[in-house]
């Protein structure tokens, strides 16, 4: 989907129309699933294009272990998404900004599972589900991202 939509309500209603619709908004030019040293704060670590707090991960961080409330954040209702993508369209010092979507059901590599996330309503994680070595995170979520849809640059008055 290469769509700009006009309006919120257009971007509303494919979201109700995708039912298990999982969204990302993310920096253009950047990688859905994976991290520049731009799209990270200035405190925040990133190995091999993870961010290190998103995950939970060995002492010696060449491992990423299974946890079930930590992973790459996903928005699965427009109220969700609305809030994150002004977050980071404010941070981002108002570059413009991508929806990079994937459906819940989409059959993801082996290790990988979204889930809901317990303590706030419309937002999911991509979460590690066994343990496996950073690069072959790394590797599948770059599996993940060829998967994913892109709305380009968002929504002009999300």
């Amino acid at each position: 989907m290469n769509t700009h939509f006009s309006t919120i309500d257009d971007l509303s209603e494919i979201i109700k129309e995708y039912e298990g619709m999982l969204l990302r908004p993310t920096r253009h030019m950047s990688h859905p699933t994976l991290y520049r040293r731009r799209d990270a704060g200035p405190s925040e670590r990133v190995l091999k294009g993870v961010r290190v707090k998103e995950w939970l991960m060995s002492e010696d961080e060449a491992w990423v272990l299974p946890h079930d409330q930590m992973g790459l954040s996903f928005s699965s209702t427009y109220k969700n998404l609305k809030s994150v993508y002004k977050l980071k369209k404010k941070h981002s010092q108002g570059a413009n900004l991508n929806i990079f979507w994937v459906l819940e059901a989409a059959d993801l590599p082996a290790g990988l599972k979204f889930e809901k996330d317990r303590n706030k309503k419309g937002h999911y994680f991509l979460t590690v589900s066994e343990q496996m070595l950073l690069t072959q995170l790394v590797s599948k979520l770059k599996i993940v991202a060829q998967r994913m849809a892109l709305i380009r640059e968002g929504v002009s008055d999300l």
